[in-house]
């Protein structure tokens, strides 16, 4: 991503003085290999202390964001996606009342996610859920995600101060893959396929990728 994006520090801010918070990427796929992706950022479980904290000027050093900084920082990212090869129907939502921001796109190929989704991760400060990659083989009817430990989330994990690591301690990441054809089989033991067959889902603690204890990598088969 070119260094004149910033990072989303106000969305870290209020992750840091948060008891806990969810990242939920979701990607839709029809059998011609195009699809849409939502991701979420989900800090409703601390609403309550998220509200009071947005009512500060700053806490433990930190400048508290306004409504406003937020909106206009994730507007540099829905521009960021709509200037992104493959992607289309780029939209935000921003829920203040829970909490919860979200942000969606369609995409051409899967292979046009490959770099978007964890630059969008990584603008939202979130660690631990980079390095993947997906592949979608329409005439074998499989769909790969490739994952590899960043090791540099150690690293900055461990750099953090020790109130800031306890948000880590609840924080999840679930991944939710949707199908138009069912699935045959799905080779991560994490992931559970739903009874319709036509979904799997992944839901995982965060310091679990932070620490390399928790591979994301799946290759999941479907219904010539």
């Amino acid at each position: 991503m070119p260094s004149k994006y910033k990072y989303l520090l106000s969305i870290f801010i209020l992750l840091c003085f948060s008891s806990c918070f969810q990242v939920i990427e979701e990607i839709n796929l029809t059998k011609a290999g195009t699809g849409t992706v939502n991701l979420t950022l989900n800090l409703s479980a601390s609403k309550t202390k998220v509200a009071s904290v947005m009512l500060m000027d700053s806490i433990q050093g930190y400048k508290v964001p306004s409504k406003q900084k937020i909106q206009k920082e994730l507007d540099e990212v829905v521009a960021y996606l709509k200037r992104s090869p493959g992607i289309s129907n780029v939209q935000k939502k921003v829920d203040f009342e829970n909490y919860i921001v979200s942000v969606s796109f369609a995409f051409k190929d899967i292979a046009n996610i490959n770099n978007v989704n964890q630059d969008v991760l990584k603008k939202l400060k979130v660690k631990g859920v980079s390095n993947s990659s997906y592949i979608y083989n329409a005439k074998n009817q499989v769909f790969q995600r490739s994952y590899q430990h960043a090791k540099d989330a150690v690293v900055q994990y461990n750099r953090l101060k020790p109130e800031v690591k306890k948000v880590f301690k609840d924080a999840t990441y679930t991944s939710i893959y949707r199908f138009e054809q069912p699935i045959v089989s799905s080779n991560n033991p994490l992931a559970k396929v739903s009874k319709s067959k036509k979904a799997v889902m992944l839901n995982t603690g965060v310091l679990g990728l932070i620490n390399g204890k928790t591979d994301l990598s799946n290759s999941i088969v479907l219904t010539k």
